[in-house]
Parts: C-alpha cells; structure tokens; sequence
C-alpha cells in the first residue's frame, strides 16, 4: 500500500538521514515529501542535496522550499554571502560546497529552482515549510515569503482554545481549508519536545535535528514516525547551528 511519509528539517546532517531512511523500512511505493531546509547546520550540506537529486531518481519525492534553501540557492546563483545567512548555518554549508565543482553547483541550482513553495494531496493534505496567512489559503497569500518564514500559523493551532468548535465564526479560517497541515521550521525543542507535535490539525515535524535534536519522518495515514540517533552524534567534532 502506498504510503505518504513526511520528513522534517535535515540541516545538512546526512549521515542521520541515511540511518531515518535504514529505519522506516520503505517501499518504491511510498511517497516521500520533505518540508524543506537540506542545508545550513551539519557540515553535509552540498551532499545531502546530492543524496536527495539520487533518491528522487528512484522514489516519488516532493521537494518543499525553507527559508535557508531559499539562502543557499541565491548565494549559488550569485555568489553573494548573505550576512544573516552566514551566521546561521550558511558558514558550515559554504564550506561544504569547496570540492563541489561548477557543473555540480548548477545541477543544484536547478534542484533549488524546482522546489516547491507548498503541495496539496489527494486527501486535502497541506505540506508546507512554515505557514500562511491568507485566510483563502496559500494560493492568495500576497507575501510568497510567508511560505518559508510564517510562524504565526503554527503559534494559533498550537495555543487555540480547544472548546471553539469547527462550526463557531471564532474558528480559524486557515484550519478550515485543509484536513491536515504539515510543517517544519519551528524546531520542537522550542517546546521542549522530541517528537512530532500536533496543535489542531497542524502537525510539526522539525525535531530539531539543525540543533541537538533526531531527524523525523511520520506516516500521515497513521501517524507512525520514526527518528534518527540525535543528529550531533554523528558529527561529534561540529556545533550544528548550536552555539555553544
């Protein structure tokens, strides 16, 4: 049976990726859709994009836009060193690129060039990085940046008043348009968290693996998720995005 499997934020730690895809035991039947941000962290970042260019060669992927995609595209395109990028995982994926060659670096431009800014599924299911604020839905959204940097959709369904029922005019329309929405870019260790969080129907599956946390993959049919060993592990001499 064909399953959809969606992956939190990978931050250039490859190695724990390899070891999450070892886990879940997958078929070339499932559908994987990753919520963005491959890079900036871990020190793998040009070759998880390598890793993930291979993989869509032989299984369904779908590629979705972060915030610090959208950084490195730009700085391969132009060659021009975002200074907030830089000190935010830019460093360690610059870095990575050194031994990557001109015909390499285009190939992954296109890749970034390809991404997509959300994906709906048959069953009505929204798969984007961050957010939206339009309460017709990501179609209308008039700021495109809002898909890769809007938290203000995850902050209401994770602190909503559980007794506003669907029916009430307070309901959030944003809620409304989808069955489920999944996500990353707010690490769950903001909360404490480990695992998978759900507020609503949104469900939040960057674990933190930029920082000291697991990479993560859940089943949206059951919702089954599987994590990696905390990505540091496998890069004992590196920060990460950790700042200490």
């Amino acid at each position: 049976m064909k399953r959809t499997l969606v992956f939190g934020d990978i931050h250039g730690g490859l190695k724990a990726l390899i070891q999450l895809l070892e886990r879940i035991d997958y078929s070339e039947n499932d559908r994987f859709v990753f919520l963005g941000d491959y890079v900036d962290g871990w020190s793998e970042s040009a070759q998880v994009i390598d890793f993930l260019i291979e993989l869509s060669q032989k299984q369904e992927c779908i590629f979705i836009r972060g915030n610090h995609d959208v950084w490195c595209h730009e700085w391969l395109k132009n060659d021009v060193v975002n200074d907030i990028w830089f000190v935010h995982g830019g460093k360690s994926t610059i870095e990575s690129y050194q031994n990557i060659d001109s015909f390499e670096k285009e190939k992954h431009c296109n890749f970034f060039e390809n991404m997509k800014d959300y994906f709906v599924d048959e069953n009505n299911n929204l798969f984007i990085h961050a957010g939206f604020s339009s309460m017709h839905g990501p179609d209308k959204e008039h700021y495109k940046t809002n898909f890769s940097w809007d938290r203000t959709l995850w902050e209401m369904a994770l602190t909503m008043d559980k007794r506003i029922k669907k029916d009430s005019l307070s309901y959030p329309k944003r809620l409304l348009l989808y069955n489920e929405i999944y996500i990353g870019h707010t690490p769950t260790l903001h909360y404490n968290i480990e695992i998978p969080m759900q507020g609503c129907n949104v469900w939040n599956i960057d674990t933190g693996a930029g920082f000291y946390g697991k990479l993560s993959c859940i089943d949206v049919a059951t919702k089954v998720f599987w994590q990696s060993d905390a990505v540091q592990e496998f890069y004992p001499n590196e920060k990460g995005r950790n700042k200490a």
